[in-house]
């Protein structure tokens, strides 16, 4: 029964993605907030999928905590469920992303048309700066900017490197930074075709205010809220008392 529920919510996910972006290619002359507002119908469709086909139910913590004013949400990444999730959880999401995904037929045109941060992962300090400035203009029109600070999903109960480009934009927007620890994994593996039945708790914690910080203050911060709160929401994880090893190489990007 999983294999075949996992079969079809593909088959539903892809037809509907290519649906969602021709209709977006007809109405690309609307203005960036409405094409944004355009596709939170289909967004809320695949998360009905997701409940009622999948089985995967969601649990949030901490919703008081979600700041008045747009914020820097700096999440943990296991799996594609939480890119869909976090739309409905925070709203008006602006998601930074490797400029790369724009070569993907349908999903990466439809990401073109969104006011995402595309940004050049081997830019090195340009992509800081890149972050910085697109993430800026995003927050000043209202959205909330989601940064994976990992830079990619990674298996529960194993972290990388957190990048400072959400802390730096934090920073030099002076925008109140939410950590969000989650256990999507659980359910639905990276680059895995079967999901699996069960309860995806999100965990949002406290803003941390950037006043008087630096980034890397602030980033440390927010790692050590959201691996410790990992911990609490996955404790079968991490019952042989650390943490696996990093496993990202140090060259990649700070962004």
């Amino acid at each position: 029964m999983t294999v075949l529920r996992s079969a079809l919510f593909m088959l539903l996910l892809s037809v509907t993605t290519v649906l969602i972006v021709l209709a977006l290619l007809c109405v690309f002359w609307l203005p960036t907030r409405q094409r944004r507002l355009f596709v939170m119908p289909w967004i809320h469709f695949v998360m009905w999928l997701m409940r009622h086909l999948l089985g995967i139910e969601t649990r949030i913590e901490g919703r008081e905590n979600i700041p008045a004013v747009p914020c820097v949400i700096l999440s943990k990444h296991q799996s594609a469920w939480e890119t869909f999730a976090l739309q409905t959880i925070f709203s008006l999401t602006s998601f930074v992303y490797k400029k790369e995904l724009h070569w993907l037929p349908f999903f990466g045109w439809g990401l073109k048309l969104m006011p995402f941060v595309g940004i050049d992962r081997a830019a090195g300090k340009a992509a800081l700066n890149q972050v910085a400035e697109r993430g800026r203009q995003r927050l000043a029109e209202g959205y909330n900017v989601v940064v994976f600070p990992e830079g990619t999903r990674v298996p529960p109960g194993q972290k990388r490197r957190y990048k400072i480009g959400g802390a730096y934009l934090a920073v030099a927007a002076g925008a109140p930074v939410v950590p969000v620890a989650l256990n999507s994994g659980e359910c639905w593996r990276r680059q895995a075709f079967l999901k699996t039945p069960g309860t995806v708790t999100v965990s949002i914690g406290p803003a941390i205010d950037p006043a008087g910080r630096t980034a890397e203050e602030v980033n440390d911060l927010a790692e050590r809220w959201i691996e410790t709160e990992m911990q609490r929401i996955s404790p079968h994880r991490y019952r042989h008392g650390a943490q696996h090893a990093e496993t990202e190489a140090p060259t990649r990007s700070a962004a």
